[in-house]
């Protein structure tokens, strides 16, 4: 089956008004895609994300993809080449409606891959989670790991997965899976019970508030730079195998209290972090091993995790002082 290239093709990017989406949305603009296509239902999606690519001629239909006429309707009124499904409901959502969490990871993917097999378009890219693997019971994880989710939303994650790998074998779809770590930039939500540790802890210490480290501190992440995933995702495309799956991380480990210290030295914070509870299902360590994707795509420059600090903080500034201008 010879995959077609983003250059020139019709891409859907499903979610794509999102944090990882609308970044992946830019990079397929600038890689030369014929047209974009970007669903999203703006739960955690910002019209204000995509709006560079929205200029540049890619469209915005504003629905729900959970909703299988939704896309039946997009695929009847433009000719999809390339899908990349970024959809889902933040991992903290999953503790204030653990179902619906799990139904969004999997409603969206049964939706793609029912149209898939029946030609509506040809190659989907489904993005996983790490959440997926749930704590470490070896490092570095390579993709042979277990999948022992933790939450509601990680076991949705990794009912989708299994759900395209069976797809695929059932109809020989040209579908594939990669797997992204814990991504941090701009336009993470940095508002609400469902902003993620990074840019949580920079609005905070922002606001003159102490930041939070919950439990000890000592939990461990593989942080990767958005930009830096979405443009592995890329050179992973035309390479990785039907049915195949690939981590997008950096195979480095930072503790949470490694990570609120640098915000706090690159905002020059001289206070103390507050400590907090343990949160419930809280994974303990992760790092993800790069030997599969860097055996596809050689060795990668990653961003430094401080310059990638460094933007996210003044992204989150330039943000707030927009949204509290008079």
């Amino acid at each position: 089956m010879k995959r077609p290239s983003l250059v020139n093709s019709t891409v859907l990017i499903v979610g794509g008004a999102g944090f990882i989406g609308s970044h992946l949305v830019d990079k397929i603009v600038a890689e030369g895609a014929a047209q974009v296509i970007i669903v999203d239902n703006l739960f955690t999606g910002k019209k204000e994300n995509i709006k560079n690519a929205l200029r540049n001629g890619a469209v915005l239909h504003v629905d729900n993809a959970e909703n299988q006429e939704t896309l039946n309707y997009i695929m009847e009124k433009y000719d999809i080449d390339i899908v990349f499904n970024c959809a889902t409901k933040a991992l903290n959502y999953s503790f204030l409606n653990p179902s619906n969490a799990f139904m969004t990871n999997v409603f969206v993917l049964k939706n793609l891959l029912e149209l898939q097999r029946k030609n509506a378009f040809q190659t989907l890219c489904h993005f996983s989670s790490s959440e997926a693997y749930g704590s470490s019971q070896y490092q570095p994880m390579d993709e042979q790991h277990p999948l022992i989710p933790e939450t509601t939303y990680a076991a949705g994650k990794a009912s989708a997965d299994l759900m395209l790998q069976s797809y695929v074998k059932m109809f020989d779809l040209d579908a594939f899976l990669v797997r992204p770590f814990n991504n941090y930039g701009p336009r993470q939500s940095f508002e609400g019970d469902l902003a993620g540790v990074i840019p949580i802890t920079i609005k905070k210490i922002a606001d003159g508030d102490a930041p939070v480290i919950n439990g000890s501190g000592k939990q461990t992440r593989d942080f990767i730079y958005v930009k830096d995933a979405v443009d592995m995702v890329t050179k992973v495309f035309p390479i990785i195998p039907p049915g195949d799956c690939v981590n997008i991380c950096t195979d480095q480990q930072l503790s949470i209290e490694s990570v609120v210290q640098t915000i706090m030295d690159v905002m020059n914070y001289k206070g103390k972090a507050q400590r907090l509870p343990v949160r419930k299902a809280d994974v303990i360590s992760h790092r993800g091993s790069v030997k599969k994707l860097e055996k596809m795509v050689g060795h990668y420059t990653k961003t430094p995790f401080k310059d990638g600090i460094i933007n996210t903080v003044n992204w989150v500034k330039n943000t707030k002082n927009i949204i509290n201008k008079p």
